[in-house]
């Protein structure tokens, strides 16, 4: 089915007036941005763009037949890196059905150029006057398609935000939602397909408590510098001095977390490294060899996060609420069990809001591991 604009694309404009000369690079680059409303592919750009390296000057004229270029297939298919003749021929017959060119036939339907005293009197071949007589339409056509890009971006932006939102918003809830929302941004999705995702996260976040949705997020408990520099921050989170200041922080929540009954028998022993070396195994199938600190399993589990669906916030979170230890023991017993948990970034969710509320501890999911069935010994 033709596109409005290439059902008028290469007649006479209706005043009958031809344009100016155009810089056939500058439509060649319009033409590329506007090419989903035209119907060419790159590949139909790439024979067009053949075509006008024939073409000697750089300013293409309007008047009909004053840009006729008569290369050879042969010399096309040269200069498109050897491109087969039939998908030539393809793009050829494309090229002209949408009028960006027009072919002028000898009589033998041969293409050449009869020169008298050094000049051309007469070619045959393709003619790209037509690009000069509706360059008006080219561009208009690439500026909206720009302004629709832009658009559309900006819309995929709101719609990341959102997600966002939610996810600091709740904890748990709506994770079908959320998959959805996370598996469309990682395509090409459609204006329409963008805005009923928007329209759903607004409603969901509508839908949440006053308190729930306005509650600030709980910050980690690091000490910062007040300079905003991303380096300085990372240099922090790869000092061992975090680790030993999460040690205190521990030992505190082990205080606090005496008196809840929900916690008690699970906070009375820590969790040491060798403890998790056996119970899981799974991390060692991408990260072979023992691991000999816990600075060590922070930085397997963050790389691991991304794999296994689990969101970079989403895990900031849940080094927040537990401590960067029982984070990454936490998500090393979420690969343990991966086949059977649907959503790993919304159990890890979960996990972190029962922190927050002293109900949460790695001691019972590593005991469970290490009741299962099938025991394998740690690769060394």
């Amino acid at each position: 089915m033709e596109h409005a604009s290439q059902i008028a694309f290469g007649r006479m404009d209706q005043c009958g007036q031809l344009a100016d000369t155009h810089d056939k690079w500058d439509l060649l680059a319009a033409l590329t941005h506007a090419a989903e409303e035209f119907g060419l592919s790159h590949r139909t750009l790439g024979v067009l763009k053949a075509l006008m390296t024939f073409f000697p000057d750089r300013g293409i004229p309007a008047e009909p037949d004053s840009a006729v270029v008569f290369p050879s297939n042969r010399k096309l298919m040269e200069r498109l890196n050897g491109m087969p003749e039939s998908t030539l021929r393809r793009h050829l017959a494309s090229l002209t059905s949408i009028g960006i060119v027009s072919r002028k036939n000898s009589p033998n339907r041969k293409r050449y150029a009869r020169r008298a005293s050094g000049n051309c009197q007469l070619a045959f071949g393709f003619d790209l006057s037509p690009l000069a007589r509706h360059a008006g339409q080219i561009f208009d056509a690439a500026l909206t398609a720009k302004s629709q890009a832009e658009y559309l971006a900006l819309l995929r932006e709101n719609v990341a935000v959102l997600r966002q939102k939610l996810i600091e918003a709740t904890s748990g809830q709506a994770e079908d939602l959320l998959e959805s929302v996370r598996k469309l941004l990682r395509r090409k999705p459609c204006k329409d397909a963008l805005s009923q995702a928007a329209e759903a996260l607004q409603a969901e976040i509508a839908a949440l408590p006053a308190a729930e949705e306005q509650s600030p997020p709980t910050l980690p408990a690091t000490g910062l510098s007040d300079s905003g520099s991303q380096n300085e921050r990372h240099i922090q989170d790869s000092d061992k001095s975090v680790f030993d200041s999460e040690e205190h922080m521990a030992a505190d929540k082990k205080n606090k977390t005496q008196s809840h009954p929900a916690a008690k028998g699970s906070a009375e022993k820590g969790v040491e490294l060798a403890d998790v070396l056996r119970a899981c195994h799974e991390f060692q199938s991408f990260f072979p060899g023992q691991l000999q600190n816990w600075q060590q399993a922070d930085r397997v589990a963050e790389t691991l996060s991304p794999m296994m669906g689990i969101d970079m916030p989403v895990l900031s979170d849940a080094r927040a609420a537990m401590g960067r230890k029982d984070a990454a023991t936490a998500v090393f017993c979420i690969l343990e069990k991966m086949g059977t948990i649907r959503s790993p970034g919304a159990y890890l969710r979960r996990l972190a809001q029962k922190a927050r509320n002293g109900q949460f501890s790695t001691a019972p999911m590593l005991q469970a591991l290490l009741n299962g069935p099938v025991q394998q010994p740690i690769a060394s």
